[in-house]
């Protein structure tokens, strides 16, 4: 069932990883954690010749409280639908997937409806993927977060103004 989750519970954990697609909240989220003594590592596409299990590998190494801002989840994502496949195998993410674990982690799905996503993106860039478009990238996420919530803490963070944050 699902149920509020604030941000003081999601502060009880060592390491938060936020994810989502573009204009989702997980920015504004992350520095709603800052004054929760976490330190903030917004982590953009990571260039084609640097190895992504060794970046986040050393991310989640790091001593202290760490909130990820994006991480090799998205590669996940965006990989197979604007590359044609991932620079990371299932196999990598799920051992990445452990440390984050290890570290008293959780994955925080960070959503909104569409058409909320859709205003944000335009306001913010001044420009916006169609609909469809983030609703493909919306269900993706939705069906890796799935299959990783078999492996690894899944929490749902919805963060439309007039819906409730909810876990999955």
């Amino acid at each position: 069932m699902d149920r509020s989750v604030t941000v003081e519970e999601i502060a009880r954990h060592r390491t938060v990883v936020l994810e989502g697609g573009d204009g989702v909240g997980k920015s504004t989220l992350a520095g709603l954690l800052v004054p929760h003594g976490f330190t903030s590592v917004h982590s953009p596409r990571t260039p084609d010749h640097q190895d992504l299990t060794r970046r986040y590998r050393d991310l989640l190494a790091r001593p202290g409280r760490l909130v990820l801002d994006r991480s090799f989840i998205s590669e996940l994502v965006y990989g197979p639908l604007y590359r044609d496949q991932s620079r990371l195998t299932w196999d990598q993410a799920l051992v990445l997937a452990d440390l984050v674990t290890a570290r008293d982690g959780v994955f925080l799905h960070v959503t909104a409806p569409a058409t909320t996503v859709r205003h944000r993106l335009k306001t913010r860039d001044g420009q916006a993927p169609a609909l469809d478009e983030i609703t493909t990238l919306a269900a993706a996420y939705q069906q890796l977060f799935r299959a990783l919530a078999d492996h690894a803490t899944v929490l749902t963070y919805n963060t439309a103004p007039e819906t409730s944050h909810t876990t999955g």
